[in-house]
């Protein structure tokens, strides 16, 4: 077996999958045309993050069995064509915890102090002293948006600077954030109270431009904003001008909406802006860890068959694959769309088994409900290996009940999530014993297929509800796939699942929220 590494990887790692009997060869710096030259020679590609394994690299790896990824994101990975080609991609979750909380602090102390700003000042052979006039952190507030590990890690931290740490995070039990020590508030509370805001969320179509000209109107003046997450949950043109202006007092940015960073950004000429190169999780140990990690990995699955730490990839008995493959899938979508449509946070998720499907292997099925729950709303990677434990490090409680009675069907998957007293649930099976439908969503019947753009909108049963939705709709250029509806009676609440060919702007979501009747609207990615 042959493995290339086309990033920088710790020599200690390299050195393992050789002892393990691997044929390792290390050329960094492939352009994107050497590597579609190269590829077709090895059965596993290690990588980081400047190599770009696209659905042209896939597609010419003809020997492919293994891409593993020595960190977190997965963003250079086309992964819906290694699925398809079966190729096992696997990465390292966690192992930049520490490393990209502590960077995150190491810039909050430096903006606070204007650290970067004094030391060029000298370098250039001035002595300013008195315009070097910091902040102290002390007793100040910190907003985290987010709190997974490394949103968590960056709490311990800062109270430890003694700073008063408040969160949003709408999946977050307000029981396993007092063990924190942290006061869980509206999103918009935690603009206008901290004094320093941090980013920990994944950038997904409902984070984009989260920190926004609005979102900064409502702050403090004089916020101090740190972005160590990703790139474009920030809106740097509204940040450029609210420091122009003085509302924002410096922000430091270690993640932009363009890499590498143009040179001409705007940001990059301000003096209360300072700024990495994306080296969050830049540091000898934690480049140690994620090598290690990965290439322990890699040689189990290529040397001794052994799967670990694989995102994309159940772990099922290869004989019963094909019967449990389809609830695998079932499971996942439901979880993601209750995620999605539910708010609040999670305390317990339980898993009900009714009819056929109870007497196969659940336990998998289990997991796949569990990360198709977390992924949506999470920062960190979730996958078959480390749901169960995130959410268990996130005091989610589950529960599995199994009965042999599925009504009118033949398998029935319901999913029911509870916070305090309240409660959501979504019903799913298998049409042909392989296409995954939703049939019921609280406890109201309807029939939907879970893919693609969603609308889920709760409404009085009224007439000229649906009509309104489509009108607005088509006004704004979006085009309906299809539309399922529900309701419990005449006259009393109703669910339209409306599927559309692109996403709705927050703009347009807002409006139809507005509608006549209208009780909620929202919007699902599946």
């Amino acid at each position: 077996m042959k493995v290339l590494v086309s990033d920088a990887l710790s020599e200690k790692g390299i050195e393992i999958m050789k002892k393990l009997g691997l044929e390792v060869d290390v050329k960094t710096r492939l352009s994107p045309e050497e590597l579609l030259k190269v590829i077709s020679d090895y059965d596993g590609l290690v990588v980081r993050s400047a190599t770009k394994v696209t659905e042209k690299v896939i597609e010419a790896a003809k020997r492919l069995k293994v891409i593993g990824r020595a960190g977190s994101g997965l963003d250079n990975v086309a992964l819906p064509a290694a699925n398809k080609r079966g190729i096992v991609v696997m990465n390292t979750p966690g192992g930049n915890t520490v490393t990209t909380a502590e960077h995150t602090m190491a810039l909050i102390f430096s903006l606070a102090r204007m650290v970067p700003q004094a030391t060029a000042s000298i370098k250039s052979g001035k002595w300013e002293k008195n315009k070097f006039m910091g902040m102290e952190l002390y007793n100040k507030t910190l907003g985290i948006v987010g709190i997974g590990q490394i949103g968590s890690y960056v709490t311990k931290l800062a109270q430890g600077a003694q700073m008063q740490v408040i969160a949003y995070d709408p999946y977050l039990s307000e029981e396993n954030a007092k063990k924190m020590g942290v006061e869980l508030v509206r999103l918009d509370d935690l603009y206008r109270r901290a004094d320093v805001i941090s980013v920990h969320v994944p950038l997904t179509p409902e984070t984009q431009s989260l920190i926004n000209a609005e979102a900064i109107r409502k702050m403090k003046d004089g916020v101090r904003i740190i972005n160590c997450a990703r790139g474009g949950i920030v809106n740097e043109k509204d940040l450029y001008e609210a420091l122009v202006k003085g509302k924002v007092a410096g922000a430091a940015m270690d993640v932009f909406e363009q890499e590498p960073v143009d040179p001409e950004n705007p940001l990059l000429t301000l003096d209360n802006v300072i700024c990495t190169p994306h080296i969050g999780a830049a540091t000898t140990e934690a480049q140690e860890n994620v090598a290690l990690a990965i290439a322990e990995q890699i040689a189990d699955y290529l040397v001794r068959g052994l799967v670990r730490g694989a995102v994309n990839i159940p772990s099922v008995p290869a004989d019963l694959l094909p019967k449990i493959q389809p609830y695998l899938v079932l499971a996942e979508k439901l979880g993601a769309f209750l995620s999605q449509s539910h708010e609040g946070g999670l305390e317990q998720l339980t898993i009900e088994y009714r009819g056929d499907v109870a007497g196969l292997i659940t336990a998998p099925v289990t997991v796949a409900a569990v990360k198709g729950l977390l992924r949506p709303i999470l920062e960190e990677p979730v996958n078959d290996v480390n749901a169960p434990i995130v959410a268990k490090e996130r005091g989610i409680e589950i529960k599995e009940i199994k009965s042999a009675e599925a009504g009118e069907f033949t398998s029935l998957v319901v999913l029911r999530i509870k916070a305090g007293s309240r409660e959501a649930s979504v019903a799913g099976t298998l049409y042909n014993r392989k296409d995954p439908r939703i049939v019921e969503i609280d406890g109201l019947t309807l029939e939907v297929v879970p893919e693609g753009h969603m609308l889920m909108m709760i409404n009085d049963d009224q007439p000229g509800v649906i009509g309104n939705i489509g009108r607005l709709l088509g006004d704004n250029q979006v085009n309906i796939s299809r539309m399922q509806l529900g309701r419990e009676r005449t006259g009393g609440r109703a669910i339209s699942v409306v599927g559309i060919d692109s996403p709705v702007t927050p703009d347009l979501l807002a409006k139809l929220k507005k509608l006549p009747h209208v009780l909620s609207a929202k919007l699902i990615e599946l």
